[in-house]
């Protein structure tokens, strides 16, 4: 007997025998795909350097307890008014990435408006410090990571995609390849948005803390093209001509990178599309890596 017929004398005696075996391979095929997905942890990291726990979330694909093999691993950066659940809240697809590219995802939090730099002003906003010397060794210590920059990437959106290619240009020695969806990567010529002054103070009073800051002024960090880089905006986002301007000058630098523009707003549909190129680069970027160390 096939293990379908098992199920039928459950099922509503007046359907026809015929129906009652489609259900079952329908239940069947819907428990075998539902049992082999992503798994989502949610955890506290502490932070020394702000002195509080901060949740943030963990994805691990289906293989990841039977596998021996160490994982590369993509942090992922939320936008202004976001949190470390944006990923799995927001994004229907996060879960099934990470099974098919076979890395783990991490949802970062940071704060609702950090910019993910340490304040220069307000030192209980530290997520630079966070990230790097607080967040990433956990990390490495708790899950089964490739713990080098050749098995580690990040990216964001937003707020979010400043904030990766930010950390990636200062530390390019804890990341290998960095992406950045509908970034804010010039934060001056928005001066009175996104409590970005509560970080840096104002612009006309702080101007070294703007220029110091802002992603489009620190090209100059990358040494030999050694970050893999991934830069999507909308045609019709709010943050386009910066990032136009950024692709301009990155070409001048003859600094490598995949841009990419498409017809979009600033919104979840066009960061969903966008997270699935980013993934993608990802993915060859952690192959690459792997064939060449």
């Amino acid at each position: 007997m096939h293990f379908e017929e098992s199920l039928l004398p459950y099922l509503n005696k007046s359907y026809p025998d015929s129906m009652k075996k489609t259900i079952c391979i329908v239940l069947l095929f819907l428990v075998f795909f539902s049992a082999k997905a992503a798994k989502v942890d949610t955890i506290q990291v502490f932070s020394a350097s702000m002195k509080k726990n901060i949740k943030t979330c963990v994805i691990v694909p289906d293989n990841y307890k039977k596998n021996k093999k160490k994982f590369p691993v993509v942090y992922l950066l939320h936008g202004y008014s976001g949190n470390y659940a944006t990923w799995v809240k927001s994004f229907k697809d996060v879960s099934i990435q990470v099974d098919k590219y076979g890395f783990i995802a991490i949802g970062v939090d940071g704060n609702y408006s950090s910019w993910y730099f340490d304040s220069p002003i307000d030192p209980t906003f530290k997520y630079e410090t966070y990230v790097i010397d607080e967040l990433i060794p956990f990390i490495d210590q708790k899950y089964k990571t490739i713990a080098n920059r050749e098995g580690r990437a990040i990216s964001g959106l937003s707020m979010g995609g400043h904030g990766a290619l930010y950390l990636s240009l200062k530390h390019q020695d804890v990341f290998g390849a960095a992406g950045s969806m509908s970034g804010g990567v010039d934060i001056r010529p928005f001066p009175e948005k996104w409590d970005i002054k509560k970080r840096l103070g104002t612009i006309t009073k702080f101007p070294e803390n703007w220029d110091k800051n802002t992603v489009v002024n620190m090209l100059g960090l990358l040494e030999s093209n050694n970050l893999k880089l991934i830069i999507d905006c909308g045609v019709d986002d709010f943050f386009i001509d910066v990032n136009r301007e950024l692709h301009t000058k990155m070409l001048a630098l003859k600094i490598n990178h995949d841009y990419i523009e498409r017809p979009g707003k600033h919104n979840i549909e066009y960061w969903e599309n966008a997270l699935k190129f980013q993934m993608l680069f990802f993915y060859n970027y952690f192959n690459d890596t792997v064939k060449t160390n």
